[in-house]
């Protein structure tokens, strides 16, 4: 049991990182909540298992490290939820049975990211992230922006210091917008609104948060001294100050009106100009929230009601089948168009020929389609009552869509792959747009749309012949010219500075990302060493297991892929690891591995740091680590192992110190060489959360 337990700990832990600091979604709200209740019920049965740095006992963060970290005067709390209207009844009883008969009020639950903003006499004066509920960070200049916020308030009865604490959201509008125009960048789409906003709000560029359109609803007023002894007069009044509250928010005195809201609010949400992922449901009167109290994770006087994913009952109408770069095949499903969560969706995801099978999906079949966070709708079900005779079983290609080639499936994957890597139009625009991208090569005059049209009209049949095309070329091909010809040779050119590790990532070698580029460049120092490499040395380097080395291994055996690393080295592109500039030895002979989040330095300048002053980035703790460098959040895993072994546990402070200071600089990133010389061609009152 407490392997299981401790599962759900580093599961949760990672999650939690992923959601409030990268403002990823990896799980659905309802999954996600059924890890947290299966990890507290299992602690509740064995609690000598008790951990005090169980996700548990903390609220999650989203402490980033570009921002001051700023206490809360007063706590901001999560709320607990329910997926079920009899536990939601249980709540309203419960309440009624220790305080007799009970108004609440019930808001739309906002899917943003929530914000607690200061005003001190009428004036805004911070805004603050929840963070972990105790701290949060400081974005008083990004929630300026938001024109929904007033900077200054109008009216009466204003308290000389006020908290009002609600929800940053990112409205269908910009959202759409804001996605078009990153896909027109060669950019990746957010996945949904909630994580554009999240993101949003925490861009170090205020002038960006300005343009991209957030807005703000403001749902529970904090401090001392408020107008009123309620929740619900106090929000009417902060309205009358200026502060954006939701007009869907109503008073109810009995279940059947709670039950009323939820039905109606459920069935209006997909109309809404904004994502609304559920319903909160408070106790109205202070003093009542007060005697009821809260546990030190949630208020016990509120709690979420959290919808069911919305669905949509449409017909199939036919599959297409995608390539990407590496040949893998992904199954996209064509519907009749219907509206779901806001949107008219067309197409949705299959994922692969093992989830077809499972679902028994067939042409024609009325399909329930689902929108659970992916950019992508994805069908979860069929109805099978609505299935006709002439829905025959589906069978997968057996062929590539796009060459005709006999598809293949490694052992172990899902998916299946077309291995005609050199004469598949996708595999191949694919491989050059991944050489350009930002994190690679980072020529930015070349888009997607550019790449494509340079490999079908006969310019370029793999990376290497990017840095043979002449100028006048470019200038003649379809929405082009001598400017846009001229930008793209000189970043061909500024490209051949890129260091070693980016060239190694843009290879697009399968399973070798950005982060293990970095380890092979760091650990072979040369591409030659590198293509000389077994498989057992290759799996020496950090971060590199068997599978990742058998994939570069069967790379550099490939004749075709030696002689365009050959024809990158004769334009100059760096073949080797440059030395980075040393800033001291203090670290020499030591292995350090970091985890958490920090206040003042992202994990990639501490790694920087660390090797700058001699040191070695380890991603695992073991016997050889000499030092955890812990942040907020660390990893329960690893604590744990380094506990047992007896590394030393430093903290951001600690490692500053060890290195000389917290006033550091750092070279310039990536530590380039620059580009050959050529000729230029071109008490508290109101609600704690």
């Amino acid at each position: 049991m407490k392997q299981r337990i401790e599962q759900l700990r580093d599961r949760i832990n990672l999650l939690n990182y992923k959601y409030y600091v990268e403002a990823q979604s990896e799980v659905s709200d309802y999954e996600y909540d059924a890890l947290l209740r299966e990890l507290q019920e299992l602690e509740a049965q064995h609690p000598e298992f008790f951990d005090p740095n169980s996700p548990t006992q903390r609220v999650g963060s989203d402490l980033g490290s570009g921002f001051v970290s700023v206490e809360h005067r007063y706590p901001m709390l999560s709320l607990g939820n329910t997926y079920s209207l009899d536990e939601l009844r249980e709540f309203v009883n419960r309440v009624e049975r220790e305080e007799g008969h009970t108004e609440f009020v019930c808001e739309l639950k906002f899917d943003g990211t929530a914000i607690s903003i200061i005003y001190e006499n009428g004036k805004l004066t911070r805004a603050v992230t929840r963070g972990d509920g105790t701290r949060g960070d400081d974005v008083t200049a990004n929630i300026r922006t938001i024109r929904t916020v007033p900077l200054v308030l109008r009216g009466d009865n204003i308290p000389p210091y006020v908290e009002m604490r609600g929800e940053v959201i990112m409205p269908h509008a910009s959202f759409q917008r804001l996605n078009a125009e990153r896909e027109e960048a060669g950019e990746n789409p957010f996945a949904n609104p909630r994580n554009a906003a999240a993101g949003t709000i925490k861009l170090q560029s205020s002038a960006e948060v300005a343009r991209r359109g957030l807005d703000c609803y403001l749902y529970s007023m904090v401090g001392e001294g408020l107008p009123h002894e309620n929740h619900w007069d106090n929000l009417q009044e902060a309205r009358g100050w200026g502060l954006k509250i939701s007009d869907r928010m109503v008073r109810c005195r009995s279940w059947e009106e709670i039950e009323e809201f939820i039905t109606r609010t459920d069935s209006e949400r997909g109309s809404l100009p904004y994502d609304t992922d559920g319903a909160v449901v408070k106790v109205n009167d202070y003093a009542t929230q007060r005697r009821l109290g809260s546990t030190a994770k949630a208020p016990r006087w509120a709690v979420a009601y959290k919808f069911k994913a919305e669905q949509a009952l449409s017909r199939l109408l036919s599959v297409d089948f995608q390539v990407g770069r590496t040949g893998a095949v992904t199954p996209v499903a064509n519907l009749e168009p219907v509206q779901l969560a806001g949107t008219v969706v067309k197409r949705a995801s299959l994922h692969n020929a093992d989830q077809i099978a499972l679902l028994d999906v067939r042409v024609g079949d009325m399909v329930y389609v689902e929108k659970g966070g992916e950019i992508i709708p994805k069908i979860t079900g069929v109805e099978l009552s609505e299935r006709t005779d002439d829905c025959v079983p589906f069978e997968y290609i057996a062929r590539c869509p796009e060459c005709g080639t006999p598809l293949v499936r490694i052992e172990g994957e899902a998916k299946h792959y077309c291995p005609n890597s050199e004469g598949c139009k996708p595999q191949i625009v694919g491989r050059i747009i991944h050489f350009i991208s930002r994190k690679a090569m980072n020529i930015e005059g070349i888009g997607d749309e550019t790449a494509e049209l340079l490999y079908t009209s006969g310019l370029v049949s793999n990376i290497a012949d990017l840095y043979r095309i002449l100028p006048q070329q470019i200038a003649t091909l379809p929405r082009m010219g001598t400017k846009s010809a001229e930008n793209i040779m000189r970043q061909l050119t500024e490209s051949r500075g890129v260091p070693f590790s980016r060239v190694l990532f843009a290879l697009g070698i399968r399973f070798v990302g950005e982060t293990t580029a970095k380890y092979l460049a760091n650990h072979f120092r040369t591409m030659d060493a590198l293509m000389a490499a077994s498989v057992e040395e290759l799996a020496e380097a950090d971060e590199v297991g068997e599978k990742i080395a058998e994939s570069i291994r069967a790379y550099f055996a490939d004749e075709r892929n030696v002689a365009i690393i050959n024809r990158l080295r004769e334009v100059g592109l760096q073949m080797e690891e440059v030395e980075k500039e040393s800033l001291s030895d203090v670290l020499a002979g030591k292995s350090i591995v970091i985890s958490g989040s920090f206040v003042r330095h992202s994990r990639d300048e501490l790694k920087a740091l660390i090797e700058l002053h001699g040191g070695k980035n380890l991603a695992t703790v073991s016997g050889t680590t000499d030092y955890l460098l812990a942040g907020d959040k660390i990893g329960p895993a690893k604590l744990q192992k380094a506990t047992k072994l007896g590394v030393q546990i430093i903290s951001e402070s600690e490692f500053e110190e060890m290195i000389g200071g917290a006033e550091i600089t750092l070279p310039k990133e990536p530590f380039e060489k620059p580009a050959p010389k050529v000729e230029e061609k071109i008490p508290v009152q109101g609600a704690l959360f």
